[in-house]
Parts: structure tokens; sequence; C-alpha cells
């Protein structure tokens, strides 16, 4: 007979899990033999990841200072203000832009790699969970993200089959954390692509001058979808970490 847990390996004679599954509720260190997909504590990574979220949103916040900053310079400049001290408040400007810009193309990349990697491993959990709960294969943990088209909604079916196994009660928390995260990481994509279209394309001073309020509110929205997305991955983790500890549902040995 199999294990009714991994469906891997032979249960005990006297029982109905195998040796690995029979060890004391909890994440655990992978069993020996030939490999299979175990619990595996997904703190660690989720700390990474927040922090990086953290630094997200602090960058960010420099953004918005600095896109402030420059909205008020290019309306000296606008009103015909071209003193000594405007012009180096302007090129100043320009520095902490450039600076903000790429401070946040930095802080989003590294902070996709730890975030992957975090979301794969709570996707592995959550197959211990509930092995047949998931509409996507594995493999889109990673690949929603890229495939034109399919990203706008993969990525968000995955994390859904990913919270409701992973929820401790009898039944699924809600999705509105969810809904929330996806409709704001949605937005700042869409708010990032037309902000960038338009100050490329702004030459008058009066046209960097009208594209930064739609800079300040891209800032702003990728500042929150950052606290948002932070919060998701707390609130998962600490479902994953509470299932885990309260051990396998076992049906009785007849």
């Amino acid at each position: 007979m199999l294990c009714t847990r991994c469906h891997h390996f032979e249960a005990a004679p006297d029982g109905v899990l195998c040796t690995g599954c029979a060890a004391p509720a909890g994440f655990q260190a992978p069993p020996a033999g030939p490999p299979r997909i175990w619990l595996r504590s997904p703190v660690g990574l989720s700390r990474a990841v927040v922090s990086l979220l953290g630094l997200v949103a602090a960058v960010d916040a420099f953004a918005l200072g600095a896109d402030f900053f420059r909205y008020d310079v290019t309306g000296d400049l606008v009103r015909g203000d071209h003193g000594a001290g405007v012009l180096d408040r302007a090129d100043l400007a320009d520095t902490l832009t450039a600076a903000a810009a790429s401070g946040q193309v930095a802080a989003l990349l590294a902070c996709a790699v730890v975030y992957v990697i975090w979301f794969w491993r709570v996707r592995v959990n959550a197959e211990v969970f509930v092995p047949g709960g998931h509409n996507k294969a594995r493999g889109w943990v990673i690949a929603g993200w890229f495939v034109p088209f399919v990203s706008l909604w993969y990525p968000r079916r995955v994390m859904l089959d990913v919270w409701n196994a992973s929820s401790p009660g009898a039944k699924p928390e809600g999705h509105a954390l969810v809904n929330v995260w996806w409709a704001l990481w949605l937005l700042t994509n869409v708010a990032g692509r037309f902000v960038a279209s338009q100050a490329g394309e702004a030459d008058t001073v009066q046209e960097i001058h009208d594209s930064m309020v739609q800079m300040f509110f891209a800032d702003g929205v990728d500042l929150v979808a950052a606290g948002f997305a932070a919060v998701v991955v707390l609130r998962l983790t600490r479902m994953q970490n509470e299932k885990a500890n309260r051990g396998p549902s076992v049906p009785v040995a007849l």
C-alpha cells in the first residue's frame, strides 16, 4: 500500500504513512531516497522578499520626491524663470530623476528573482498539501510572468491555487487580498509603460512639466503595489506555516 500522503513510498506495515511522512508535523529536512516533493519552510525566503519589496518601496518614495522636485523646477522654467539658481536646480532634478529610475530597475530585478524563488517554494508546498488542486503546471510559476498575453492572468491563477491549498481552515481563505495585489500589479505595469512612452516624447519644458504628474501617479501606484505584495507574501507564508505545523490529515487505519 502506498503512503496516503506522498503517494511515492510504501506505507509502514502497521500504518498508512511512509517513514518520511510519519515524521513530526512541520517543515522537515528532505528525506533519504529518490527525489520527491516535500514541505520546506518558506519563512526565510519570505523575509528576503519582504525586505526587497521594502527596498522597492523606499526607492519609489525617493522617486516621488524627485518627481515633485522636477515638477517644481520645470514649473519655474515654464513661468519664464531662467536664472542661474533655477538652472542649477534643473540639473539636479535631472540627476535625481535618472538615479531614481536606475534604482527602481535594480531593486525590481533583485526583488523579482527572490520573489520567483519564494513563489516556487510555496507552490511545491501547496502540491504537498493538495496534490490535485492546481490548474496550471508548476512551470508556469516562472513562465507565467514572461509569456505574452497569458501573463495577464496566469500568475494570479497559480497564486489562487496555492492560496486555496495553503488555507489552514476547512474552507479556503477569501481572495480579496490576492485580487487587489494583482490589480495593482497590472495597473503599475500599464502606468509605467504609458509614462515611459510619454516621457520619451516630451521635448519642451511644458511637456516635461505635464509628464511629471503622470510620473508621480505611476511611482505612487508602484509603491502601493509593493506594499500589497509584501502583505500577500507574509499572509501566504503564515498560512503554510500554520498548516504544516498542524500535520497531515490521515485516515484511520482499519
